[in-house]
């Protein structure tokens, strides 16, 4: 009886000792350094580079935060799927196709709502509607919020991708395309199409506000479960740089131009464009980019069989929105 009364009290130490092992593992260690990327279509995160926000507050936490540049949504996804990073820049639209496609990604914040993207040509194209887009060779940078807004123009127009003819471009060789007449037109993004407009004279020959889907900023879902708090502490840096960008212009307008090498009246284009005020995931971002899921699954983009709805209640997570006045 002594026996076993013994060995029922070793397991249950045994078993204790287990649960406290299980509670170490679950609490993750502070990484050493926190990686985000910066894009010249993210004016917010620019500025926070810039102002070194986040490094100051994360300094006494001995945590140094790394940039790297991306080129589009779709390298920011690259990225965070290969883990090269911990928190990116992408539309709304990009990050739902890509979580779709099993990129476990979750979008936490609104840096902005931007009109971005437009259908660009020449002005001796002769091209005035999506429609005269068949047959002709458009450049756009696959997975982003241009190549959506092209998909859903074209399929305004009762036509599909296959009906023109598609140049795998980043956005700024996009640009250059169009202007050498390699393409006859560009799915355009800024601040590269606002500067197609003021120094080539380029058209902006289809616009839809609506269309455009937010800029949001995405954290990779593991990072986001094992450190909430360092994630509420890039959003609190976020609205910081969010709230200097608001109250100095000029500044935001200086740190566009120092990252572009663009004029000032190009940066300005851009920043025309974009709203900065709502920074909260929530109704808002669902309503757009259920729309765009919708349409593209309609397009043959996204799978009949996906229920779109719930793949934007799966990407958009409001648990660390930042608090009113912050």
């Amino acid at each position: 009886m002594i026996s076993t009364r013994r060995s029922i009290l070793a397991a249950g130490l045994a078993l204790a000792g287990l649960g406290v092992l299980a509670t170490r593992e679950v609490r993750a260690e502070a990484p050493k350094e926190i990686r985000l990327d910066w894009a010249t279509y993210n004016p917010v995160g620019l500025l926070l580079k810039e102002k070194g926000f986040l490094e100051e507050a994360l300094a006494p936490q001995g945590i140094k935060v790394r940039w790297v540049q991306s080129l589009g949504s779709n390298k920011a996804l690259e990225f965070l799927n290969a883990g090269a990073i911990d928190f990116g820049s992408a539309a709304g639209a990009a990050a739902l196709v890509a979580r779709i496609n099993g990129n476990p990604i979750k979008a936490i914040y609104a840096y902005s709502r931007p009109e971005w993207t437009a259908l660009v040509t020449r002005r001796d194209s002769g091209i005035t509607k999506p429609a005269d887009l068949k047959g002709k060779r458009v450049a756009v940078t696959r997975g982003t919020d241009p190549h959506i807004f092209l998909i859903r123009a074209l399929q305004g127009a009762g036509l599909t991708e296959r009906d023109a003819k598609l140049v795998l471009l980043q956005h700024p060789d996009g640009r250059t395309a169009l202007d050498r007449g390699d393409v006859d037109a560009w799915a355009g993004l800024d601040p590269m199409m606002a500067a197609a407009e003021i120094e080539n004279g380029d058209v902006l020959f289809y616009r839809d506000a609506a269309a455009n889907t937010w800029g949001l900023l995405d954290v990779r879902e593991d990072f986001a479960t094992a450190h909430p708090d360092l994630v509420r502490t890039v959003i609190a840096a976020y609205e910081r740089a969010r709230a200097y960008a608001l109250a100095n212009p000029q500044a935001l307008t200086a740190s566009l131009v120092a990252a572009t090498k663009l004029p000032e009246p190009v940066i300005a284009r851009q920043i025309e464009r974009t709203d900065l005020s709502q920074p909260a995931i929530g109704a808002a971002q669902a309503e757009s980019i259920k729309a765009a899921g919708t349409a593209l699954q309609q397009a043959g983009v996204i799978p009949a069989g996906t229920d779109v709805a719930a793949a934007v209640d799966g990407l958009l997570d409001a648990r660390f929105n930042p608090v009113a006045g912050q």
